[in-house]
């Protein structure tokens, strides 16, 4: 049974994901899991791959925050030691143009709408 978290982080996810499509973004896998580390969306593009993770937030009035502000240097360093391992694992050229994103995602339940934030290319070496 999954937990009201893992609930509001999967609708997170599936608007990113929908979010991405009408982008023109070409979505590879969802939810890639290693040992070291999990991807939420990987992606393709026209300059080549996007990892992209998804932060999403129940939005409650007087937040002092943004869903983005939760990632640590240590899901910094993660998120991109697993996207080089899931390049390498999958035999992708050394050269290989890919960024790592982030989309924040904030619900507001009292009116039924989602705010989407795309920052493009946040976390990098």
């Amino acid at each position: 049974m999954k937990t009201s978290k893992r609930k509001v982080g999967d609708l997170g996810e599936d608007l990113a994901v929908r979010y991405l499509e009408s982008q023109k973004y070409k979505i590879i896998e969802r939810n890639v899991l290693r040992k070291w580390g999990e991807l939420d969306i990987v992606a393709k593009d026209n300059q080549g791959m996007i990892f992209v993770e998804v932060k999403t937030l129940n939005k409650k009035t007087g937040q002092a925050f943004f869903p983005e502000q939760n990632i640590s240097y240590h899901k910094k360093r993660s998120l991109i030691r697993t996207a080089q391992l899931y390049l390498a694992q999958k035999n992708y050229p050394p050269d290989t143009a890919w960024q790592i994103d982030v989309i924040a995602v904030e619900l507001n339940w009292s009116t039924h709408r989602a705010d989407l934030r795309h920052l493009k290319n946040a976390v990098w070496n």
